[in-house]
């Protein structure tokens, strides 16, 4: 350490400094001899966690920005190429809705509900209005970083969240409809199902949970509840108008394009971001993501090029798609060869699901917000036990011997095959049962579907008055 501080005191002549060199190096020569005092000690470790504080909450800060581009304008020109030409400005008003409406719920109680200290199910009113909620960390769950910033990320992820939903029922619900139920699943399907897995005190959480579910970055929480929630609505609201029959395939590719692209890239900050911290983790999480997606986008047009005798963009965008939403909540817990066999597997059954289930089935998923959402969330949760390294995260601690407790089941811990069965139909089942019930009142109430008038006429026009290409001008 002194050696450090005389090298520090030095770096003035170093860098070409002349009037400082005779009078520094004799400083340097002094400070060397003298003992560092208790003070100075504790300056010294204040000036480190100052300097991790920021960096930790720069990193975190960046990602939560990234979540957001996942949804505006990620989600929006994915979701938004995909429908028909009348449907563009409606399908993408129903993801940038989302954007305003959740982030005014979650200050007022979205947050507390499910951060907030209550029972293994849900959170407490501890945080309403973001009542205490401030500049400083909060131990429970970011040492590192401001509560407010910890806050903010989190609500990336409930944002996106109601949004992927929006696929399965596109071109065929009334706008208002939309907001009102998507507002109420929020806060009775996916506050509770957040506290369950990452709040404290949750029945999932690692620390302490009756069932500890490895959920790094929201397979569970996100993509579970979403893409089961998504089958549920597309199922209750029935098929579009003409559907299989009709011509219904994407108007514009390349906005779904350049939207699949930007949700790869924002998911960096999905999943390397929620390690909360700019380090090792991070890494690990981020490399993960990059290999699982590169893996499916492979899988499914393979798989794709076998089935229908052709590779398509949409089949390679989607692969992609379906290994980011599969590597969640793996990211933190996984070996990066292990992301690869995850990713080749999620493109694999993703697109069979697409292909073969859903025409078997015949429900009208219409984006396939089930088959690549819900199935990746699905097998992101089993495959997680199954792969979950403590050589990547010792997150069950240390035993008496010093080594490192197994993950999963690659470790030798089998167990946890089973909290990650019991995880997934605890999501499957409060996301049956909450959708059902949200829109069985929604529609009873203000009616969901649109009239067969409107929904021929498109949502651009009958919900609000415009068209996303004016073809006259």
């Amino acid at each position: 350490m002194y050696r450090r501080c005389s090298q520090l005191l030095l770096l003035p002549a170093v860098l070409g400094l002349p009037a400082f060199a005779a009078g520094q190096a004799h400083a340097a020569a002094t400070a060397a001899q003298a003992p560092v005092t208790q003070a100075q000690f504790a300056a010294l470790q204040q000036a480190i966690r100052s300097a991790q504080l920021a960096g930790d909450n720069a990193w975190v800060l960046v990602s939560a920005a990234l979540v957001l581009l996942m949804t505006g304008p990620g989600l929006t020109l994915f979701y938004g190429g995909l429908v028909r030409r009348k449907n563009i400005l409606g399908t993408m008003m129903q993801s940038f809705a989302m954007m305003g409406l959740i982030t005014i719920l979650w200050a007022i109680a979205g947050y507390s509900l499910a951060f907030g200290h209550g029972n293994g199910f849900i959170g407490g009113f501890e945080h309403l209005f973001l009542h205490g909620v401030g500049l400083a960390p909060d131990a429970d769950y970011a040492p590192t970083i401001p509560e407010q910033t910890f806050m903010v990320y989190q609500l990336m992820f409930a944002i996106i969240t109601p949004a992927l939903i929006t696929g399965a029922f596109a071109e065929r619900v009334k706008f208002g409809s939309m907001a009102v139920f998507l507002s109420l699943w929020s806060l009775l399907v996916y506050c509770p199902m957040a506290h369950m897995v990452w709040g404290v005190g949750g029945i999932l959480n690692i620390a302490g949970g009756r069932w500890p579910c490895l959920d790094f970055a929201g397979g569970t929480v996100v993509h579970i509840t979403s893409g089961v929630s998504a089958l549920v609505a597309a199922i209750y609201l029935g098929k579009r108008a003409g559907y299989p029959h009709d011509n219904m395939a994407p108007h514009s590719m390349v906005l779904s394009f350049i939207g699949a692209c930007l949700l790869w890239v924002g998911w960096f900050g999905f999943n390397a971001g929620s390690a909360l911290s700019a380090g090792p983790l991070a890494t690990s999480a981020f490399i993960n993501t990059q290999f699982a997606a590169a893996a499916a986008a492979l899988s499914w047009t393979l798989v794709e090029w076998k089935l229908n005798g052709k590779p398509t963009a949409l089949g390679g965008i989607s692969g992609a798609v379906a290994g980011l939403a599969t590597i969640t909540q793996a990211s933190g817990f996984v070996q990066p060869m292990s992301a690869l066999v995850i990713g080749f597997i999620a493109g694999v059954v993703c697109c069979i699901m697409v292909f073969k289930v859903k025409k078997y089935y015949g429900y009208d998923d219409s984006l396939d917000a089930f088959g690549v959402h819900g199935m990746g969330g699905t097998m992101g949760a089993l495959l997680t036990g199954l792969f979950a390294s403590s050589a990547i995260n010792a997150v069950f601690g240390k035993d008496a011997a010093g080594h490192p407790r197994p993950t999963g089941a690659i470790d030798g811990n089998w167990h946890q095959v089973l909290n990650q069965s019991i995880a997934m139909g605890i999501g499957w089942l409060l996301a049956i049962v909450g959708t059902l019930i949200l829109l069985f009142v929604v529609d009873k109430t203000l009616g969901l579907r649109l009239s067969p008038a409107d929904e021929h006429m498109g949502l651009d026009l009958s919900q609000h008055g415009e068209e996303g290409y004016e073809l006259n001008v």
